[in-house]
């Protein structure tokens, strides 16, 4: 039996693949080794883990994960993974990688993840031969929903929304200038917290003023990081992630004018890691 794991900052999707195929899914909180020790993954682990999994009988875990920079992180998750599957080979893998094995397989391409924060690279078909640096949220990240959001809350703290986006932004949200302020400046996790706020971006899209903050904020993903790939134009796009899942025509739009066909587009690699691993296993 194989364990897999999508993980992230705030939650990990897991999902038991047995001999037979047959899967059994299950959710814990999630393991960036930045923010979290070894004991206390494994006290959350083993509260989220189902009865019905034996952790004995597991044989393989694949884990990818936010964070995972560096032997000293790595080693973090491998301890604590390792206390409890005794008789598991153990990989912990970066999710960006596991986004290019949900999106392309074994076949290389150019993958992307637009979510909470930005990600490129291109993929020869098993590993990560290039990237650039998306610079994180604070210096970077453009095209995320962090990106889109503090567009969306610079305007807001401006008085630049048009009345009634605004009037909906104040109904929406409690929040107003200096409870903001006070959130991303004094507060942990100011990336997730201005991430939140592409949702509302979303349910308001047909204002023309919050189309051009997203449609901005994918064009400057293309022009400071897609456009600096060698040949990038040979390329489809495909990209895993809730942004580029929920803006997709927009996606689609910038895509062309970067002269890139779309390739594929997913919200979540976890099912097509499934298949990916399904597939090794019966090799």
């Amino acid at each position: 039996m194989i364990l897999i794991a999508d993980g992230g900052s705030t939650k990990t999707h897991w999902c038991l693949v047995d001999k037979n195929s047959d899967l059994q899914e299950f959710k814990s909180e999630g393991y960036n080794p930045y923010f979290v020790n070894a004991d206390y993954i494994q006290e959350s682990l083993l509260k989220a883990l189902p009865p019905t999994i034996n952790p004995v009988l597991v044989e393989k875990i694949h884990f990818y994960g936010a964070g995972v920079h560096g032997k000293e992180k790595v080693m973090i998750l491998q301890k604590a993974f390792q206390d409890i599957f005794i008789n598991a080979e153990i990989f912990i893998e970066h999710d960006l990688l596991a986004s290019c094995r949900a999106l392309l397989g074994n076949q290389p391409g150019f993958a992307a993840i637009l979510g909470t924060g930005t990600n490129t690279c291109l993929y020869n078909g098993s590993e990560i031969v290039h990237q650039v640096d998306s610079a994180a949220y604070i210096l970077g990240d453009e095209g995320s929903g962090c990106y889109i959001g503090k567009k969306l809350l610079v305007n807001y703290l401006r008085g630049t929304l048009p009345p009634a986006v605004r009037e909906n932004f104040e109904r929406t949200y409690t929040y107003r200038h200096d409870d903001i302020l006070n959130k991303i400046y004094t507060q942990p996790l100011a990336n997730r917290f201005c991430a939140s706020f592409s949702e509302f971006a979303f349910n308001n899209i047909d204002d023309k003023h919050i189309y051009n903050i997203v449609e901005s904020s994918i064009n400057d993903f293309f022009t400071q990081l897609v456009s600096l790939y060698p040949e990038y134009t040979s390329y489809k796009f495909n990209a895993v992630g809730s942004v580029a899942f929920y803006f997709s025509n927009i996606l689609e739009g910038s895509a062309q004018k970067y002269n890139m066909k779309i390739g594929k587009i997913i919200q979540s690699p976890i099912y097509d890691l499934i298949d990916f691993h399904k597939r090794h296993m019966a090799q």
